[in-house]
């Protein structure tokens, strides 16, 4: 069954820096396409205000979501009819996409304060709480990416630090110049790999974790399974959502269906309960363009699994099951597992 009712959303604490956000975030580039067909700014903004008068108050952007920046401005619009001291602010620097099948990053110390000033412009607001490098250029030491973002904080633009995709050695070496608050990480049941050495690194340094794409990129809301792609999606070039993966995907998400109607939820309730399970370090930041959708991620905070309910449900995905890389090739070689920076000299 659906989870309808009025729930309140938990808060905690991300990571020791002091940031403290709604236990369930919202991820706002779906909004703007990429998924699904971009919304307008009115329509957007509707789409946000109802999830933060529903409790989910950390919401997540970028600068590069969408054409000519639209999420950014989207989100600005929407934080004008809300309590800017309510909400917990992240956004993200350092992609670029001359098209969907071509993309570039960059982290040197004039192009960090450049994207700050765009973003802090785009989104009106004086400060941004939660300030990510969207993936780390390996032509740049860590340490001078950083050394531009800890004197943002120091001015009070920035008020924490994040990285995104950053392999163990840069969280290290970053964490070092200026405490990170969170590393964003693709994060789901039928993406694991951070659990070996991502994770546990986390925990050591204090550092939270934030989920994108907790829900397969919609693959356990069944897209693609018993709903039809997005023609422009990007998606359609996934591999995990083509041809015979696809086909053997599917397997596995009506194997989880069966499973999430035993726990009386719906898939996509029970993927998020998953990892809402994992810890009170995590905190995913599902997207969705529709209010039903909302409501049943909201749901999912009602959703109680035992020890050996987190056993069945993770031996229902087995990693060695899921077919085709987690990333479209030209994306892959930016993830963390080669995300480490040339040394500081």
């Amino acid at each position: 069954m659906e989870h309808k009712s009025q729930i309140q959303v938990p808060r905690l604490k991300l990571g020791t820096q002091g940031l403290e956000v709604s236990q369930l975030g919202f991820g706002c580039g779906g909004l703007s396409g990429m998924l699904n067909a971009p919304l307008s700014h009115e329509v957007g903004c509707s789409v946000l205000k109802e999830a933060f008068q529903k409790g989910i108050t950390f919401f997540d952007t970028a600068d590069m979501y969408g054409q000519n920046h639209h999420n950014e401005i989207m989100v600005g619009k929407a934080l004008k009819q809300l309590p800017r001291e309510q909400v917990q602010l992240a956004s993200k620097f350092g992609i670029f996409m001359p098209d969907w099948n071509q993309m570039e990053v960059k982290g040197t110390p004039a192009y960090v304060r450049q994207c700050c000033e765009a973003s802090l412009k785009r989104l009106g607001v004086d400060y941004i709480d939660l300030y990510y490098q969207h993936r780390v250029d390996v032509s740049v030491p860590i340490e001078d990416t950083m050394g531009e973002l800890k004197k943002l904080v120091e001015e009070g633009k920035i008020k924490y630090i994040g990285l995104s995709e950053a392999s163990v050695d840069t969280i290290r070496r970053a964490h070092a110049v200026h405490p990170i608050t969170a590393v964003q990480m693709e994060y789901s049941l039928w993406t694991r790999e951070i659990e070996d050495n991502i994770i546990p690194l986390c925990r050591e340094l204090g550092i939270g974790v934030v989920a994108y794409s907790p829900l397969g990129h919609g693959f356990f809301g069944g897209k693609a399974v018993v709903e039809n792609l997005y023609a422009e999606s990007v998606l359609v070039g996934h591999p995990r959502f083509k041809g015979e993966n696809l086909e053997r995907n599917k397997i596995l998400f009506v194997r989880f269906a069966e499973l999430a109607a035993k726990h009386a939820c719906s898939p996509p309730q029970l993927a998020l309960a998953w990892l809402l399970h994992q810890g009170n370090d995590i905190v995913p930041i599902p997207g969705t363009t529709k209010i039903k959708n909302l409501d049943a991620n909201i749901g999912s905070l009602t959703v109680k699994l035992t020890s050996e309910d987190l056993k069945e449900i993770s031996d229902a995905i087995p990693i060695d099951e899921v077919c085709g890389e987690r990333e479209a090739e030209f994306l892959s070689k930016y993830s963390y597992k080669y995300a480490n920076t040339p040394p500081k000299k």
